[in-house]
Parts: C-alpha cells; structure tokens; sequence
C-alpha cells in the first residue's frame, strides 16, 4: 500500500473565514484536525488576536504593506496557541510571515522590518515550527544594492535561527522572488535558505520556467488552487504538472496547500485540494 502524503495547509486559505470574524486560530488547528492534516502551517496573521475589519483583506492583497497592517507577536497569545497545538497533537510545520520581508529603500524601514522578523522566531520558537518564511522584498528587478542587502538580510536570518532549530525560507510570493533567474541566484548565493514553491506565484510569462527549474530546490511548498471541475480538476492552472515535476526533482516533504477557491468556500476548497493532493501523490 502506498504511504499517504504529509498534509499541511497554509492558514491564509481561511483568511475570508477570519475576516468574516466566524474563524480564529484554534478553530484552524481543529479544522486540521478533523480534515487529516499531519502538520499545521499557519500565517501569522492568524498568530495573533483577531484583527478588527478588513485587515486581512487588504494583507493579503497588499503583501509588500503588510508591515503597516499587521500586528507584532503576543507572547500570552503565542502560548496559547502552542498549548492548543500540542493538544492537537499536530506539530507546527512551516510558519509564512507577512510583514517582516528583507528589503525596504530605508535603513530605517529595514530595521523596523529585521526586529518583527526576529520577534516572529522568537514565536516560531516557541510554537515549534520547523521552518519560517520571510519574503525578499524589493522591486521585481532586483538591482545590484537591493541583491546586497537581501542576501545580506537572509544570512543574518539563517545564523540567528539555526540554534533555534528553524529553517528560514524564502517564497516565490512578490517582488524580484518571483522571477526564477532571481530565484537561483539568491539560493546559490546564500547557504541555508531553502525555498517554500508555491506552484502558480511566478511572474505569469515566466510560470513554467520557474516550476522547471526551481523544483529541486523545494523545502515546502503552496499547492494553489481556485477553481475545480466535476471531477476535481484544478481548471485554472495544471497542478498536475507541477506535482510531477516536483516529484521528480525529489520532492519528499509535506504538501503544503494554499487554496484561495474562487466561489469564497474556503473550507470546500481545502478538502478538494487535499483529495487532489491524495490522487496525484503516488
């Protein structure tokens, strides 16, 4: 009999769910749960108290805003959320990070930037996560001060969350990250940072060479998905191709999900894409 994948679902496919004030973090964990995650990895915007409106809205759409929306760290809060882990008994997995990226055009920014990430491994530390993204930041581009700072940025990272037992990644999500040809380069130029591959976040002409190329370096990944037909089919985006073209590059670690379901059914949209998931991990 074949081993079932490692399942795990990025929070941010709840984040309607968390804005519409009819889903928190612990209702997350139990979700995970009962839907059969082996892990949970949460965005931390679900991390800290309920923010008030439309907050996470506009996070999600505004990424590269995030460190003007979004809350720091509540060490009561965090342990609460630790505590509702363990009783889950589901380990915290992969941790994305809004708020925190790298690279911003102001030294004073950057460091404003540099003390959230550290206080989100500090909680990553004490939740128990295996690994943590923080983006790049930074214009698509990524001139040769930018590359600098960024690589510069990520090593700082990477020494400060080594002894913690946390890996930092970085994510195809926005800014020059999404370009595969930046993508290779910061991976080869700074060792230890791994890659959270999210199959569809590549620039849109440049979405196949990126899933090509950066397959082998896959630490976790964002299976993404919108769209299904009748017989659960992704109908937007070939999944099934960047499945594959994960597995054989080697892929062997949790199948980390990000749907974000066009009809706004985000808890239908995780359970499709888990049996997608099932059906193409063989």
């Amino acid at each position: 009999m074949a081993k079932r994948p490692k399942i795990g679902i990025c929070s941010f496919s709840f984040h309607r769910l968390l804005t519409s004030g009819g889903h928190d973090v612990f209702s997350y964990i139990d979700l995970c749960k009962r839907l059969g995650c082996t892990q949970l990895d949460p965005w931390n915007a679900h991390l800290v108290p309920p923010p008030e409106g439309d907050v996470v809205l506009k996070v999600g759409r505004n990424p590269g805003q995030s460190h003007q929306l979004l809350s720091p760290p509540d060490e009561q809060f965090t342990r609460r959320v630790a505590e509702a882990g363990r009783k889950s008994g589901l380990p915290v997995g992969t941790i994305c990070v809004d708020g925190a990226h790298i690279y911003d055009p102001t030294d004073e920014a950057r460091r404003a930037n540099r003390a959230k990430a550290l206080q989100w491994l500090d909680a990553a530390q004490t939740l128990g996560a295996g690994q943590v993204r923080i983006d790049a930041g930074g214009p698509e581009d990524m001139p040769p001060d930018v590359f600098r700072i960024i690589v510069e940025g990520y090593r700082d990272l990477i020494a400060r969350a080594k002894p913690m037992g946390i890996e930092i990644l970085i994510e195809n999500h926005w800014g020059p990250a999404i370009i595969p040809d930046n993508m290779i380069r910061l991976l080869g130029e700074v060792e230890g940072l791994g890659l959270l591959y999210d199959t569809r976040n590549w620039r849109a002409d440049l979405r196949a060479e990126g899933r090509r190329r950066c397959a082998k370096y896959a630490r976790a990944t964002h299976i993404k998905t919108r769209r299904w037909d009748a017989q659960g089919n992704e109908l937007e985006d070939d999944v099934e191709g960047a499945v594959d073209q994960l597995l054989d590059a080697g892929y062997t670690g949790t199948w980390g999900i990000e749907s974000v379901p066009a009809d706004g059914d985000e808890i239908a949209g995780a359970e499709k894409t888990i049996s997608l998931i099932h059906r193409l991990v063989r």
